[in-house]
């Protein structure tokens, strides 16, 4: 018999869901398991196959880190989503390795990898999903690599700080220039002079706990 508290999300997040027998229902509760994390805790370690991550609640972010220490976002993730780079073994053709934070106390639930993989194989609609699921996100990772290899710094963090105001709904963001950073792979000292100059124009007013935007017209112009 399938677990309530995962067959109720599985069926509304996983299209496959009403297409699987009752006994793979059940296999995939079977070998799902609730957790919780605080702010700031590391989830997966590169190479690492964790298993498929379902987001409940709060937020994860997904990166990439250099041999330096150096660290890149690829994006983040939020309730109602699901990460298949956590299973990197699940895809095979998935060669590179990603780290995963929480950036938020957050809940989430954990669908062991060889579980999923094997259901996988004998049922191709789950592959697909999974192959949809990580074609998606590789547009969101080269819309990154866009941004750094081809837009003006000031307008890459017009762009990130127009979209978070959007995410929030508050004009108000509460982050240091080092996580403005770290989100946007680039240096905190170069952050700090861009939101220095957008500062001077009367854009934003920056200070070391947040931004707080003051003209959304031309942060937007900035984007375009």
């Amino acid at each position: 018999m399938t677990d309530p508290l995962f067959e109720n999300v599985y069926k509304q997040a996983l299209p496959f869901w009403k297409d699987l027998s009752e006994d793979d229902r059940d296999f995939i509760c079977r070998h799902s398991v609730a957790r919780s994390c605080p702010a700031g805790a590391h989830l997966h370690d590169g190479s690492e196959c964790s298993g498929v991550f379902f987001i409940r609640s709060g937020s994860l972010r997904v990166y990439m880190m250099s041999e330096a220490g150096k660290d890149i976002t690829l994006y983040r993730l939020y309730p109602g989503d699901i990460c298949m780079l956590s299973a990197s073994c699940v895809i095979q053709a998935i060669t590179f390795d990603v780290f995963i934070d929480a950036e938020e106390d957050s809940e989430y639930f954990v669908i062991g990898a060889p579980a999923f993989a094997a259901l996988s194989e004998r049922e191709p609609k789950v592959r697909i999903f999974a192959l949809e699921t990580t074609v998606s996100r590789f547009s969101d990772v080269m819309w990154v690599m866009q941004q750094i290899l081809f837009m003006s710094m000031d307008k890459r963090l017009a762009i990130f700080l127009a979209d978070e105001c959007a995410r929030t709904g508050s004009d108000t963001l509460r982050m240091t220039h080092g996580q403005i950073a770290r989100y946007m792979g680039s240096a905190r000292e170069v952050v700090s002079r861009m939101l220095k100059y957008f500062s001077n124009e009367g854009i934003v007013e920056a200070s070391r706990k947040g931004v707080r935007i003051l003209d959304k017209k031309r942060l937007r112009d900035l984007t375009l």
